[in-house]
């Protein structure tokens, strides 16, 4: 497995036949809403340009307007050729909220959510040769929508940011025939050594046949076949071989192994779809106090990152993304919890490649309604869908710190929506660690995990000495929260620091910025600051791990350990110092 698969908008199920749609648009502005009434996906001269998938408030867009504009449209030309007897489908990874398409004039479809990919067939809709794409975007960033940490304020405050509007994540058609893989979902199984795959096909009426092809560091390991029942066939291909020394390969940061698998569907003996894609043969489970990855105890020293970046804000090239993942890497830690943001697939990519494990996260709505109920509900399929097949995905945060749930300590219909999104998520996807209301008032959850800004050592370890008030208290000076709701209390599940630090440092001090603490203004002295912080954590024996806050500056917030254009503001050998002080476990041969 090598990086060759950057070029493609979704690394885990690649094909040939695409066109890239990124690049130049025409766009307008509709702040009177009168596009729809006057037709503009007809015949309307959009006077605007941008670069897509840049939002408008970017300045990588071409536009950088910081300003409310709750609806927008984009119009684009594209030349398709040899389409006849084909299916044309229009695929977005991410469009920010609701999103309305027409091919030729012809209304196509909509979809809401601004989080997750959706797709649209225009087959019936496009013709050879030229053909006019209009999208419509709205985008009113209420309170009921998942904005994670998109201020809905008409200014930046706290810890939410620039607003992303529209198009902000890949778009591009693919050209398929009649018959087609839709989706496969790959669960490793390490203790019997092999792979279950599900896998379904569009047209299930139909008589076809998929051969599959696995393989690793191009070596063959073993090839099988199989039918469909009402369009899906399930099946578990054994992947042990005699080359690997303990039968597999498997999964690790420090090794992340990876399996090719390929697909090719046939009708009639005639080829169909072929879909490259990979697995990696990975475990995570908890038993007691600790988390396990393929069976071994597994401490985990994770970075929070927002995935803000300056002048793109939440949309980076592939280039930056492998950057931050190589930096991470280089500073020592072995995962990452990607904070309030469903990232591009070819960062999930990225870290399954080269080595760090994840905690993805659902980002969170502000207010409790039967309307955010089902907008959360709604992208969370979607996250699930996205991150599935993704080895080094480990864990899922669906809500954090009570947003949107404020009253979650004491009202039953809030605590039973955090249970209700737990169990959705286990529902599809068992393989996984969840933790329902990150942060602090949780109900059900797989780690107990606690935020803690503390900015004093001593005091950080004396609050955590005594381990029964610890795990029913409120040990977070910071919070003052207890940790479980009422009428919840611990029951024996890993506990982890899953936010602290946020040492603030800015290399700019005329720039006006926040971080938690009292402001420290020698470099020297703020590395002193985090391993003492760090170091007091890792002696805290019944920890399985932490997360530092943060990766990189974020506008005005200034904790991270990188600035806001992603560069260091320390020494990653220093950072990698600290963060071996203990708990660097496995096997060392030289």
């Amino acid at each position: 497995m090598n990086l060759n698969y950057l070029d493609y908008p979704r690394p885990q199920f690649v094909r040939k036949n695409w066109i890239d749609l990124n690049g130049d648009w025409e766009f307008m502005f509709d702040d009177e809403n009168i596009g729809l009434t006057n037709k503009w996906f007809m015949q309307k001269e959009f006077i605007l340009n941008i670069n897509v998938p840049y939002a408008y408030q970017s300045e990588l867009s071409g536009i950088g307007k910081n300003e409310q504009h709750d609806v927008v449209w984009y119009k684009k030309k594209v030349i398709l050729e040899k389409i006849s007897a084909k299916r044309i489908f229009l695929n977005f990874e991410a469009c920010d909220y609701k999103t309305d398409l027409w091919i030729n004039g012809v209304h196509i479809g909509e979809h809401c959510g601004g989080h997750v990919p959706f797709s649209f067939e225009i087959t019936n809709a496009v013709r050879k040769d030229e053909n006019i794409i209009v999208v419509r975007v709205e985008d009113f960033n209420t309170c009921s929508q998942p904005i994670g940490k998109q201020s809905w304020k008409k200014d930046n405050f706290l810890c939410w940011y620039t607003r992303t509007t529209g198009i902000w994540q890949p778009v591009w058609i693919e050209i398929l025939e009649k018959n087609f893989i839709k989706n496969c979902k790959m669960t490793p199984n390490i203790d019997n050594g092999k792979i279950h795959l599900d896998i379904s096909v569009d047209n299930s009426h139909e008589n076809v046949y998929l051969e599959g092809i696995i393989s690793f560091k191009d070596k063959f390991i073993t090839k099988f076949g199989t039918s469909f029942k009402n369009g899906r066939a399930k099946l578990s291909v054994d992947v042990t071989s005699d080359d690997p020394d303990f039968r597999m390969f498997y999964w690790r940061p420090e090794t992340p192994n990876l399996y090719d698998i390929e697909f090719k569907l046939f009708k009639n003996e005639k080829l169909m779809d072929e879909v490259k894609s990979y697995f990696g043969m990975r475990k995570i489970s908890k038993s007691g106090r600790k988390i396990f990855l393929n069976n071994q105890e597994f401490y985990q020293k994770l970075i929070l990152d927002q995935g803000y970046f300056g002048k793109g804000l939440m949309t980076p090239t592939p280039e930056q993304l492998e950057d931050d993942v190589n930096k991470i890497k280089e500073m020592g830690f072995n995962g990452v919890r990607k904070h309030q943001k469903i990232e591009d697939n070819r960062f999930m990519y990225l870290c399954d490649v080269l080595g760090l494990v994840v905690w993805a996260e659902m980002p969170s709505p502000f207010e409790f309604s039967d309307e955010t109920n089902k907008n959360v509900v709604k992208e969370l399929y979607g996250l699930i869908k996205k991150h599935y097949n993704n080895p080094s995905v480990i864990a899922y945060t669906v809500l954090n710190e009570s947003w949107g749930i404020n009253e979650v300590y004491d009202n039953p219909m809030q605590q039973n929506f955090v249970n209700s999104l737990y169990y959705l998520v286990k529902s599809l996807d068992n393989s996984r660690i969840v933790i329902g209301n990150d942060g602090w008032q949780h109900t059900i959850s797989d780690i107990l995990t606690i935020h803690d800004y503390t900015s004093d050592e001593k005091s950080l370890s004396m609050r955590y000495e005594n381990f029964e008030e610890t795990v029913d208290g409120s040990p977070s000076l910071t919070s003052l929260r207890t940790n479980y709701a009422k009428g919840y209390k611990y029951s024996g599940e890993p506990i982890m620091i899953s936010e602290y630090g946020g040492v603030a440092y800015s290399l700019n001090s005329e720039v006006s910025s926040w971080g938690y603490g009292k402001r420290i203004t020698d470099p020297e002295k703020i590395l002193d600051k985090i391993e003492n912080l760090t170091k007091a954590i890792m002696d805290i024996d019944y920890m399985c791990g932490f997360c530092y806050t943060q990766l990189s500056d974020v506008e005005q917030e200034a904790n991270g350990l990188l600035d806001h254009e992603h560069n260091y503001k320390f020494d990653p050998k220093r950072i990698k110092e600290i963060l071996s002080y203990k708990h660097n476990g496995g096997f060392i041969f030289e």
